[in-house]
């Protein structure tokens, strides 16, 4: 689906298709525009929406390859992002990450989302209901908000983190877990690795401004990515490497919890072979076929090996719960 704003002097015009052709006899050069390419797989459609922009046909390579934030110094035709978003979205016990490739240029912003990006959406909303001068702010300040939206985000995504660590370290410090809670854990852990290359991107990105050449981006918005996201950015990394060791330490105590419960049962085991043992004995003893064992002919040989037997049982159980080893 392919979604066009376009944005005149305090109006916004959205049109939406499936049909390229359509979309692109409806750019307009002279406005500054935002082409959101939803589920949009297909390598020849784009490359003739990076031929309509003007761009080179290498970027299709880049975009359908994932390729990471930067500037081609060979090819300055546009600033090119390759995002990978933590969401707060659940699927398979793993929190869905939203991918694709932002492509900035003079007049415009190209979105390719593999997947829907709410935040855009949202975004989208957002932008019908305000007034916002793009044609003095200039189309970079549309990119500026993108981030700012995607950096408040991760407060969504961090607090339904919380409440789930919260419900399983009750889980761990009671002791009621098992290895399913370990795996939650893990799990969780292991999809959330994606935040740290977002985090990652957007610091080499807000590096990347500090260049002199950088002219993808102008000086009103720079500072505006200077005075609010760079802080922003490391008040988050914060936080995020704060769960990432609180995860960690869940871990551990359930890893140790999980070993305890092990050599509980090992031990009570043990303890029920050896409570056995001297039964083992006697049986064997009495099951050797020797002509001449006085006790066989006895008639209270047989009730009192029975009884000693039972009090063996008896008095090691009992002796085992004294010691508090049952």
């Amino acid at each position: 689906m392919l979604i066009l704003l376009t944005f005149s002097q305090n109006h916004l015009d959205l049109f939406t298709s499936w049909d390229i052709d359509t979309v692109l006899k409806r750019i307009d050069g002279s406005h500054n525009i935002w082409l959101r390419c939803i589920h949009f797989r297909d390598r020849t459609g784009t490359a003739r929406i990076i031929k309509h922009f003007g761009l080179n046909p290498s970027r299709v390579n880049m975009i359908f390859n994932h390729s990471p934030t930067g500037i081609d110094q060979d090819i300055e035709d546009c600033l090119l992002d390759s995002y990978e978003i933590l969401t707060h979205q659940i699927k398979n016990q793993e929190f869905e990450v939203a991918r694709g490739s932002i492509l900035v240029g003079t007049n415009f912003i190209i979105t390719f989302e593999i997947t829907e990006v709410k935040i855009f959406t949202i975004l989208t909303n957002n932008l019908q209901k305000r007034t916002i001068d793009f044609q003095t702010w200039g189309i970079d300040y549309l990119f500026y908000l993108i981030f700012k939206d995607i950096l408040n985000n991760y407060h969504t995504v961090f607090d339904s983190i919380s409440r789930q660590l919260d419900d399983l370290e009750d889980e761990v410090l009671d002791n009621s877990g098992d290895e399913s809670t370990y795996q939650k854990i893990a799990t969780m852990r292991q999809s959330t690795r994606f935040g740290r290359r977002n985090f990652q991107s957007i610091k080499l990105l807000l590096s990347m401004m500090n260049y002199e050449d950088f002219q993808w981006i102008s000086q009103p918005v720079k500072a505006l990515f200077n005075q609010e996201l760079v802080h922003h950015v490391d008040n988050l990394w914060q936080e995020y490497q704060a769960l990432r060791t609180w995860m960690s330490e869940l871990m551990e105590i359930q890893r140790d919890n999980i070993a305890s419960k092990t050599s509980e049962r090992i031990n009570r085991l043990t303890i029920l072979s050896t409570i056995f043992l001297p039964i083992t004995f006697i049986s064997g003893f009495y099951g050797m076929n020797f002509k001449y064992m006085p006790e066989l002919e006895q008639a209270w040989a047989y009730p009192t090996v029975v009884g000693v037997m039972a009090f063996i049982v008896i008095g090691s159980i009992m002796y085992a719960k004294k010691q508090r080893w049952l």
